[in-house]
């Protein structure tokens, strides 16, 4: 039995169904009429997995975010091959990605989901539309529907089953438009991972593992579209063109509204809402994080003799070095106190305000 039989017949059922919408204001047997059939179930599809998105972008900015502790733990292990390292940066690997709630495998589940209504609508244009146009309907798809969507021509002679190497009655009309669709899909799949994604990764995760991937689908993507694109009818390279502009407009409104903390977007969106601010008359937010000045007089270091010498090169005496190094702690505890009346703070009381102190300082001269 075909596994894909129940996937099939769903695609099958979503296109005659937008299809009889469709004809309520449009030529039923036009090819437009069907390629908006296509388009409809590519939103229906993309709708359903809309939660699959969702966390496939929080697992991406998670990768994205401990992309720097996953290279000290790279470079910790580096040059240790024995069994033992090899566990303990398994195990270090994995503790991260668990305290982060990342998961390096959740960013392929919307592709891997897809994957099987891509070639179900694959094998429904190839296979399914002729045989019922022949005389054999498959479940919804009768063989009225199949004729009007086998001979309805989109531009020129071209169907929707036509393709780059089976360009039919078409002929060199179908090669061209095939050729343009695919160079579409690669144009959007680039643009969407090098303006998009990229932009969103903090300058700490461009190096290392998690940067290298994203570059190399770059160029492993669209190698991928021009491959297999020649073979694929050409309802099934508008179905991936527009699962593919779906992709671009879903990710920049996502990025646009949540950006990756650190990153090109977020600072974007900061400026956007200090521009709206300004318009409006209000001062700019600064998004700096405050830093944090403790209230709680920091403990006094103990006094460090270090070997000195004086101005003439001569060696000081242990009082003199004493002396210095008092001199410098006071220094130090005077320049705490102006920093914590600068903040509105209450001073600490300086060492030399400490009547203990005093008593120590008049023993000492006895």
């Amino acid at each position: 039995m075909n596994p894909l039989y129940p996937i099939e017949w769903a695609v099958a059922w979503l296109m005659v169904k937008f299809h009889a919408l469709l004809s309520v204001f449009m030529e039923p047997d036009s090819g437009v009429t069907w390629v908006f059939s296509i388009v409809g179930l590519t939103v229906v599809v993309r709708t359903l997995i809309i939660p699959l998105f969702v966390r496939q972008i929080r697992a991406s900015r998670s990768m994205q975010m401990v992309s720097p502790e996953l290279q000290a733990v790279q470079k910790k292990y580096k040059g240790k091959t024995d069994q033992e390292s090899r566990q303990k940066m398994a195990e270090e690997t994995m503790a991260i990605y668990k305290e982060a709630g990342a998961s390096p495998f959740s960013s392929c589940l919307p592709v891997l989901l897809q994957m099987p209504i891509f070639f179900g609508l694959f094998r429904v244009l190839f296979y399914k539309l002729p045989e019922a146009a022949d005389g054999a309907p498959f479940g919804p798809l009768s063989t009225e529907l199949a004729r009007s969507a086998r001979s309805s021509t989109i531009l020129g002679d071209v169907t929707i089953a036509n393709s780059f190497l089976k360009p039919g009655d078409g002929g060199t009309v179908t090669m061209v438009l095939a050729g343009i669709i695919i160079a579409c899909m690669c144009a959007v799949t680039f643009f969407t991972q090098k303006s998009l994604t990229m932009k969103n990764m903090p300058k700490a995760s461009l190096e290392g593992p998690m940067a290298s991937t994203q570059k190399m689908m770059l160029y492993m993507l669209p190698f991928i579209y021009v491959i297999t694109g020649p073979g694929m009818p050409i309802g099934v390279l508008i179905y991936w063109l527009t699962t593919n502009v779906w992709t671009f407009g879903q990710q920049a409104i996502v990025i646009r509204a949540t950006p990756t903390p650190g990153s090109d977007a977020e600072k974007e969106r900061q400026a956007r809402i200090n521009a709206k601010r300004e318009k409006k008359g209000l001062e700019p937010l600064d998004f700096t994080p405050p830093k944090k000045i403790s209230a709680e007089p920091e403990p006094e270091a103990p006094i460090r003799v270090q070997p000195t010498k004086g101005k003439g090169g001569k060696k000081l005496t242990d009082e003199e070095k004493l002396e210095r190094a008092r001199a410098l702690r006071a220094k130090a505890a005077e320049e705490r106190r102006r920093a914590q009346e600068a903040a509105g703070e209450a001073p600490a009381p300086s060492p030399g305000s400490n009547p203990l102190n005093k008593g120590a300082k008049k023993k000492r001269k006895k």
